[in-house]
């Protein structure tokens, strides 16, 4: 009964640990989706406070939770996009003939540079960041007042937008297994070659970063969590196994001693009848004895 209790508490675990990651992995690309919103609404914000003049470059005010995080906004307007393209967002250099998905009068660039908090908001499976994680967003700027501005996608014609990364220095032995990651909206994440050591190249808006593979640990050691987890309940079951054997055993054998005293307590003897155990008294034969206290001897006259 203790083994189906383990076994089932067991099972309630694995279904725990499944339900955790499920909810972690929704609530890590909820949570990407509300940097973007909030970055967003605080980049038109300041849009609006600056009056901006068109292709100027402003840097977003971001709360103290999200120290470390920097967002610019350039405000475009569609013509001068197709004309010029834009090379002053930072370290993203989008190409001239390039026209906003579906079409805007008006567009509003925001670059973000989540810097040490890239990991909490992005990840891949066997890779570490080398670079921090930008992102490049466009929205609809034609009413810089709504509250709820859509995002656009850019055509650049078959042009690349480069992404240079400032201030990395790769070795060498690196060079060769770094690769540029696209995190796309949906939670893909695309690996591609560097165009050159430190530059990526896109054909639309997203958020990049560039990372490298990390050493794989040993198969058994990858493992070894649910090896132990596996080995704890065959113990257990085991365990409980055994212990009801050794309570059986000790009771057979206290049963045993009982009836061994009962047995060497009893006064009548034992005798087997027809396959029958049965209690049989001894024969005694009483003397008679005289009234005087002598025994009278009989002779053969006597009784003739």
């Amino acid at each position: 009964m203790l083994g189906l209790l383990r076994i089932h508490s067991m099972s309630w675990f694995f279904i725990s640990v499944l339900c955790i990651f499920l909810f972690c992995s929704c609530s890590n690309s909820s949570s990407t989706d509300s940097l973007d919103v909030f970055t967003r609404d605080v980049a038109l914000k300041t849009l609006v406070q600056h009056r901006p003049h068109t292709g100027a470059v402003y840097k977003a005010i971001l709360p103290a939770n999200l120290s470390g995080v920097e967002v610019f906004v350039v405000g475009l307007r569609s013509r001068r996009l197709w004309n010029r393209g834009a090379e002053k967002l930072s370290c993203f250099h989008i190409p001239s003939r390039t026209k906003p998905m579906p079409h805007v009068k008006r567009l509003a660039l925001v670059y973000q540079d989540l810097g040490n908090l890239s990991s909490q908001f992005y990840h891949h499976p066997g890779y570490s960041f080398l670079t921090s994680v930008v992102g490049l967003l466009v929205y609809d700027a034609t009413d810089t007042s709504s509250t709820n501005a859509r995002r656009v996608g850019l055509n650049t014609m078959g042009k690349p937008i480069l992404i240079q990364f400032p201030n990395l220095t790769l070795e060498e032995r690196l060079i060769s297994k770094a690769k540029c990651a696209l995190f796309a909206a949906n939670g893909t994440v695309y690996l591609s070659d560097m165009r050159s050591p430190g530059v990526c190249n896109t054909n639309d808006e997203g958020h990049f970063s560039i990372v490298v593979p990390v050493k794989k640990k040993p198969e058994i050691l990858r493992y070894s969590w649910v090896v132990a987890i596996v080995l704890g309940v065959l113990v257990a079951i085991l365990g409980c196994y055994l212990g009801m054997v050794c309570m059986r055993h000790r009771k057979r054998k206290k049963f045993q001693v009982m009836e061994g005293q009962v047995e060497d307590d009893s006064v009548l003897e034992n005798r087997w009848v027809c396959g029958s155990k049965m209690p049989s008294g001894g024969v005694v034969r009483t003397q008679p004895v005289p009234e005087n206290g002598f025994r009278h001897l009989a002779s053969p006259d006597h009784f003739s």
